[in-house]
């Protein structure tokens, strides 16, 4: 009998490295162990064994790991905590996140024309909006949230104290709609895309500087942008099938070397896994791509992903094993990238009109985006598809765009009502 436990553990440590292997981009040296160590089930790409040694190692510098340690993860009853969905490796429990129902207005901040994007740092601290009228808007975080709870008497006294604004810049650089903006990974740097066709640069650790310090021109209208999660590459989608890859300390512009690999309109979204390893992109043509991101070769197509309708957003899961996309065709899908087939449909929102963004919330427990219907935010439980109870925007104008906050729980909805919605559940 023990005997058979060994047997069973080893195969199972060697579905962790093939598993890790897959992961990592090295799909030849894991269907040669594969096949050397005779292993024909299903290993998919998975980051456990990286979560299992980490947790191994900084048990052992603790001064906790037993005498005759057993790492866990190794067994089929054990269960590594998990960041997010895995529907191969399930927690029992997936914690009590709320779904879009729970989330109050916290604050509203308003342009001069449509708002039209939106984005959060990494730390889920600062938030910036772009808006038809060019200007691009920076809060902070705490202090929307401050101004909610604030008292009333104090907030009316504070009201004018630029100290507690909860906008804590401005900046105006651009000559038309602001359609992309994106926080550096790490540094104090936000970089905006417009319909001007230009890329701008801008440090926002100084309170004065209202201007870019660097411009990229390019030649169409920007359409969404991505970071590498160093923070020394950024990709640029437009109006053009091509993707640009830029080097953020050079601005070098680097392309795809085989122009079969591009897609044939233009390309709505580009977006890096949270690893730096692969990246994906959305078209007007209807495909997903998925792409290398040392060597920015294509490594899967899905055609026709949504019926061949315009595919207008994906977004990577924490661990690089699934994408959510949403088209014109008003449904959202969950692909499993290992086999390139979507595990999950989410239905029930209009969204045919307007390119919008699905997008996970922080903890991936629900899938969220704006309904057209009646200007509502829509929310699904990302494990069963089952819909959840709508959010009452209060927006009187179609939302066009929404981001979750990656931190906590906190989102932006960007409206043509002028305004950007700070929604925040407190206590999450």
């Amino acid at each position: 009998m023990k005997m058979e436990e060994a047997v069973k553990e080893r195969e199972n440590l060697y579905k962790l490295i093939i598993s890790q292997l897959r992961y990592d981009g090295c799909e030849a040296i894991a269907a040669s162990l594969a096949k050397t160590t005779n292993i024909i089930s299903p290993c998919p790409p998975s980051a456990r064994l990286h979560q299992v040694v980490n947790l191994g190692l900084r048990a052992e510098a603790e001064g906790s790991r037993p005498e005759n340690p057993q790492l866990p993860g190794l067994t089929s009853n054990t269960k590594v905590p998990a960041k997010g969905i895995d529907l191969e490796y399930e927690p029992d429990d997936h914690g009590t996140t709320p779904p879009a129902a729970m989330y109050e207005t916290y604050y509203v901040t308003a342009h001069k024309a449509p708002c039209r994007t939106a984005a959060f740092s990494a730390s889920g601290r600062l938030v910036a909006t772009g808006s038809v009228d060019a200007s691009i808007k920076v809060l902070d975080v705490d202090r929307m949230v401050a101004k909610n709870t604030m008292p009333q008497t104090h907030d009316q006294g504070q009201g004018m104290n630029l100290e507690n604004h909860p906008v804590i810049r401005t900046l105006y650089d651009h000559q038309e709609e602001v359609t992309a903006v994106e926080f550096h990974p790490s540094a104090s740097v936000l970089v905006s895309g417009s319909k001007d066709c230009t890329i701008k640069l801008f440090d926002i650790s100084k309170p004065s500087v209202k201007k870019a310090y660097r411009a990229i021109q390019e030649a169409e209208v920007i359409n969404s942008m991505s970071f590498h999660p160093c923070g020394d590459f950024i990709l640029v989608s437009t109006e053009h099938p091509t993707i640009r890859l830029y080097d953020i300390n050079t601005f070098q512009c680097f392309v795809s070397a085989n122009p079969r690999e591009f897609h044939t309109a233009p390309v709505t979204m580009v977006k890096y896994a949270p690893t730096g390893n692969l990246y994906a992109s959305s078209s007007v043509d209807g495909s997903i791509k998925v792409w290398d991101g040392v060597s920015n070769k294509c490594v899967a197509t899905f055609p026709q992903a949504h019926k061949g309708a315009e595919v207008y957003t994906v977004q990577f899961s924490h661990n690089s094993k699934y994408l959510i996309s949403c088209g014109k065709d008003n449904i959202v899908f969950l692909w499993e990238l290992s086999t390139g087939r979507a595990v999950n449909m989410y239905t029930g929102a209009a969204m045919s009109n307007y390119r919008t963004q699905a997008v996970f919330n922080h903890t991936e427990d629900f899938i969220l985006v704006a309904d057209e219907k009646n200007k509502s935010i829509s929310c699904w439980n990302t494990r069963t598809t089952e819909k959840q109870k709508s959010l009452i925007s209060g927006h009187n104008n179609h939302i066009r765009h929404l981001v979750h906050s990656p931190a906590g729980a906190a989102f932006i909805s960007c409206s043509d009502d002028f305004r950007a919605r700070f929604w925040y559940c407190e206590g999450v």
